[in-house]
């Protein structure tokens, strides 16, 4: 069995939600971060970048201090959370791609299978756009990626592109998995997968919400 440790990033404001709290947002009938959570089984320890109200139970909780540094910031709070004596593999993934689960053994096998010099394996969409919050690092290379922009405080408000933009990482196209929960319309799709197809009662509202029947009622 591989081995690595996690590090699920869930600090960061959902501007483009209108202020909710993603992690918290229910798709399937639960949050996105405790669908995300669920893609780390297997991890030898698994850390979850976030708020104190988003702490799981037996899940170390930590978030970057001071708070709101951005995912790259995220990465290196979780980095040193993980402990002195790590995995040779970091799993990385966004608090907002609940179909993680299904991609996780691939981007393992990947990189178990790839070449000497290879850094790493990340989610592409159909388009080939990268999803560098659903991947596998070599932990020497994240770790390198960090000290090569000064540490912590120097990766504060990095974009994650530039901070992995020299790693040699395999890519793997999965459109569904990589879906993400980026806009309400995104979210709306996601709970109708996760529910199966035609599932359309109890459609989450743009506050995160999901109307009761007293709700309907009222209306």
């Amino acid at each position: 069995m591989t081995d690595f440790d996690a590090v699920v990033l869930a600090g960061g404001r959902a501007r483009r939600l209108g202020g909710a709290s993603k992690p918290e947002i229910p798709v399937g009938g639960r949050a996105l971060v405790d669908h995300v959570l669920e893609a780390t089984v297997g991890a030898r320890r698994v850390v979850l970048v976030a708020p104190e109200h988003l702490v799981r139970p037996g899940v170390v909780t930590v978030l970057e201090d001071p708070p709101d540094g951005g995912p790259c910031a995220g990465i290196a709070a979780g980095l040193d959370a993980l402990g002195s004596d790590p995995a040779g593999l970091v799993l990385v993934l966004a608090c907002d791609v609940p179909l993680a689960a299904q991609v996780v053994p691939a981007l393992l096998a990947a990189v178990g299978g790839a070449e000497p010099g290879v850094d790493g394996a990340r989610v592409t969409d159909q388009d080939g756009r990268p999803q560098h919050l659903l991947a596998v690092y070599r932990r020497r290379a994240l770790d390198d990626a960090v000290r090569r922009h000064g540490g912590p405080e120097g990766v504060r408000g990095l974009p994650v592109r530039i901070l992995l933009g020299g790693l040699r990482l395999v890519d793997l196209v999965d459109p569904h998995g990589a879906a993400d929960a980026d806009t309400w319309d995104d979210v709306h799709r996601l709970d109708a997968l996760l529910r199966g197809a035609g599932a359309d009662d109890g459609t989450i509202d743009r506050s995160g919400h999901r109307p009761t029947p007293d709700d309907e009622e009222r209306s």
